[in-house]
């Protein structure tokens, strides 16, 4: 259903490989423009990983790590 509320301004970040063989980095493309068009575009990131794969890298995990930081409130 439509996205109302505080779940408009949510942030977002999503990850890509550009060598994925499971997903084509097209179709994350076309991921992000539609979060895009139901929430608040200036909160949704779209970061690809030259050479990555179907899997993760160090790179991404530190970009994770930057997101969660930024959005989420320290644990005590």
């Amino acid at each position: 259903g439509p996205i109302s509320g505080v779940n408009k301004d949510i942030a977002v970040l999503q990850c890509h490989g550009d060598c994925d063989p499971l997903v084509p980095v097209m179709f994350g493309s076309l991921t992000v423009e539609k979060l895009k068009s139901m929430i608040n575009p200036a909160n949704v990131t779209f970061k690809t990983y030259s050479g990555m794969m179907h899997s993760s890298s160090l790179e991404e995990m530190m970009d994770v790590k930057q997101f969660i930081d930024k959005h989420l409130p320290p644990i005590d």
